[in-house]
């Protein structure tokens, strides 16, 4: 029998309703800021989490390296504690790194809370969340830089668009970008480009373009107006 409009908006309507009922009883740390931002010359970051549950819960803090750079660079302490409904931890990260860094490095961390009680709601599901934010740490003496974005080297090469940072900075991005003004979809296949790094992405077909349309992340994690980086000669 075939399915209806309306079926499949009444189908909609009810998952939302399960999941929203779900959601209410999750047990949520909230970190203060989208993104953890470490200084080299500082040695160490201070993070504050928040339980909004109203019972008590074991916050989980793990660190995790990208698979381009395995180093160990940071710790994080306390990596597990209790923190009272509706009460805050501070979260420390500090620099650990053996040789002083030449340009940012980038990290994850995972905040996890474990709830201490069970819900005394009959039939209520408990859901815990996995917060996963970046870490990003930068060298002494390196300046701030609201937009990393536009240092980035863009080419066309046939049917490569070859990516290349050469700065310092860890550049964050949607995973979909356009040739413009053809509109050929490109994907990246990370939401970063690491300093010092070169991306070869195949296009799906031939295309002539003067730009290529990104969409970056602030150095806070918000998303931003997108930028149109004009393409460069290619070169080997």
């Amino acid at each position: 029998m075939p399915v209806s409009k309306k079926m499949v908006e009444r189908l909609m309507l009810a998952f939302s309703v399960v999941t929203a009922a779900s959601c209410s009883f999750a047990a949520g740390m909230q970190p203060a800021t989208s993104v953890v931002l470490v200084s080299e010359e500082q040695g160490e970051y201070g993070m504050v989490v928040k339980n909004t549950d109203a019972t008590a819960s074991l916050l989980y803090t793990s660190l995790e390296n990208i698979e381009e750079d395995p180093e160990k660079l940071l710790i994080v302490t306390p990596p597990v504690t209790r923190v009272e409904g509706g009460e805050t931890q501070l979260v420390r990260f500090i620099v650990q790194s053996k040789t002083p860094l030449k340009h940012q490095r980038l990290m994850r961390v995972y905040f996890e809370g474990i709830p201490l009680s069970k819900s005394k709601i009959p039939n209520s599901v408990g859901v815990t969340i996995r917060q996963n934010l970046p870490v990003i740490i930068s060298p002494k003496g390196l300046a701030v830089d609201s937009e990393p974005w536009k240092h980035l080297k863009i080419a066309l090469c046939g049917d490569t668009l070859r990516v290349t940072n050469d700065s310092p900075y860890v550049v964050r991005l949607a995973q979909q970008g356009k040739l413009q003004p053809s509109g050929l979809l490109v994907a990246f296949p990370k939401s970063y480009v690491l300093p010092q790094s070169r991306l070869n992405l195949k296009l799906t077909a031939p295309s002539k373009a003067n730009s290529v349309r990104i969409h970056p992340a602030s150095v806070y994690g918000y998303a931003v107006k997108h930028y149109d980086a004009p393409l460069v000669a290619c070169s080997l």
